[in-house]
Formats: C-alpha cells, sequence, structure tokens
C-alpha cells in the first residue's frame, strides 16, 4: 500500500502554510500526485435586505469569495510549483465539507487543519471533524504551529475498535518511513489488563509482519487524569511528531456533550495526527 494521490483542504479563514509544507512533503515522499481543493459560501448577514440593495450585497459577497479562491489557488500553486509529479486544483461556490468531501473519492489521503476549539464558519471552513466522519479516507490534521511531517517518532494511540483499526491500516505506508513506534492503549478502569496488553502485542505483530518494528506498552491513566490529557503526557514522553488513532469510537454526540480524545486531537496544536473513522 502506498499513498498515490494527496488531497490538501485549504480554508478562507484560517492559515494555510503549514498544511500545504506537510501535504507537499507527503506527497514527495511517496512520488504522489498532489490536489489543492477548496471552497466557500457568501454568508448573508443575520439582518439581511432586499430588492436592487439586497442583490448588489449578494454580488459583492460572492466576488470577495471568489477573489479570495482565487489567492488560494495562487497560494497553492506558489508551494507545489517546485514538487514535480501532477499537481492539480479544484475549487466551487459551495459548502466547503461539501465540496471537499466530494473531491475526497480521487484522494488515498486528505490532509487538512487543524480546528480552533472556538465556533468556526461553515461557509468558509470544512471542518475536520466533518471530514474524518464523512470522507472515506484517512485524515492528516496538520497543526498551524507544524512545519513539517515529522515521523521521527510515531504515536499509535491504540483502542480495539474498527476505526483504531482502519487508522493503523491507513497508516501503514508512513509507519514504514518511521524511526520509532510505539503502541501505547490507555485501559479503561474496568478492562482487564492482561487482555490489553495481549491486544497491543497482537498489533505489534501484525505490523511487524508489514515491516513495521514497534515497541508495545499499556499506560495506565491517573485515576482523576482523562484519556486525553494522558495520551497528551504519553505523546510528550515519546516526542511524537504524529500521533496515529481511530476516530469517535465513542459517539460523536457523547464526545461533543461530555469531550474526549478526538475532540483533543482535532484541536491540540503541537503534532499532526492521522484519524479514520
Amino acid at each position: 500500500m502506498t499513498y498515490a494521490t494527496v488531497m490538501v483542504s485549504l480554508a478562507l479563514d484560517q492559515p494555510n502554510e503549514a498544511r500545504l509544507q506537510v501535504a507537499g512533503e507527503l506527497a514527495e515522499r511517496f512520488e504522489a500526485a498532489i490536489v489543492g481543493v477548496a471552497a466557500a459560501q457568501f454568508a448573508p448577514p443575520l439582518y439581511f435586505t432586499d430588492g436592487t440593495e439586497a442583490q448588489a450585497l449578494i454580488d459583492e459577497g460572492e466576488a470577495s469569495v471568489k477573489r479570495r479562491l482565487a489567492e488560494l489557488e495562487a497560494q497553492f500553486r506558489a508551494a507545489t510549483k517546485a514538487r514535480g509529479g501532477h499537481v492539480e486544483w479544484r475549487s466551487a461556490m459551495d459548502f466547503p465539507a461539501r465540496f471537499v468531501l466530494a473531491q475526497a473519492r480521487c484522494a488515498d489521503i486528505v490532509v487538512s487543519g487543524g480546528q480552533s476549539p472556538a465556533f468556526s464558519d461553515a461557509f468558509s471552513l470544512a471542518s475536520p471533524k466533518d471530514l474524518v466522519l464523512q470522507a472515506g479516507r484517512p485524515l492528516l490534521v496538520v497543526p498551524d504551529r507544524v512545519n513539517w511531517l515529522d515521523l521521527r517518532n510515531v504515536l499509535v494511540a491504540w483502542k480495539d475498535t474498527p476505526e483504531a483499526r482502519r487508522a493503523v491500516a491507513a497508516a501503514l505506508p508512513m509507519l514504514r518511513k518511521a524511526r520509532d513506534v510505539s503502541i501505547v492503549e490507555i485501559p479503561e478502569q474496568d478492562d482487564d489488563r492482561s487482555a490489553v496488553m495481549a491486544g497491543v502485542i497482537d498489533v505489534a505483530a501484525w505490523l511487524g509482519r508489514h515491516g513495521v518494528t514497534a515497541t508495545a506498552r499499556v499506560s495506565e491513566a491517573a485515576r482523576d487524569e482523562s484519556s486525553a490529557a494522558h495520551l497528551e503526557k504519553v505523546a510528550g514522553d515519546v516526542g511524537a511528531g504524529l500521533i496515529v488513532a481511530g476516530a469517535y469510537g465513542h459517539s460523536r454526540f457523547r464526545e461533543l456533550i461530555l469531550g474526549g480524545v478526538t475532540q483533543y486531537l482535532v484541536t491540540q496544536t503541537a503534532r499532526s495526527v492521522l484519524l479514520s473513522h
């Protein structure tokens, strides 16, 4: 397995330099095509008008969006002009998530930015939460402060769920290029520790048969420590430049209300994260 086409989703209202840099490096490492995508819709103001004045406002707003999309295309082409290989740009006046999800059919992996904990505008931003749930492709989330694809130390945040299994399989090309791979599971309070360790060892053995040497461990969170907080500690301990994890192993409703690991992974700012649902 390899990545033959890398897609990078650009946003109107966020910096795009980090995701462009990482997507370009990913395409170079795997000699892959790179496709840039962006979309936005004009959002009428809350207190709207009508008639000729309304049409003028809509025309001005849509022209502004088109100018911004043209600027994003120019930024994408400038970032990829020296990459070599197939380079393609796709954009539209559309809701960003809907457009990116439709285009993802042509890609092996989608690269996006992280998400601010604050409310984000669905008219100008394809949320990584929507992309990972619906794209049918692995999503590489690149925070704005990340400036390269760091595969020296990769942390697989394991939980024996279909989402985690798909994430590890999707990450295989990158895991093969990593220097060190750690597979860590943080058990729930009522989990059988020996069964958890046996599962992590199974994953390490499976990776070994795919040419990836990995260490396996179980890491206990303190009683008053959340899984997300403990995962951050483990990632720091191993010096992870990339975390691989399943997304929304619990229901999205539960994560939205109570918080959870997926919420932490798409909003943290220290390292890239490969997610799959």
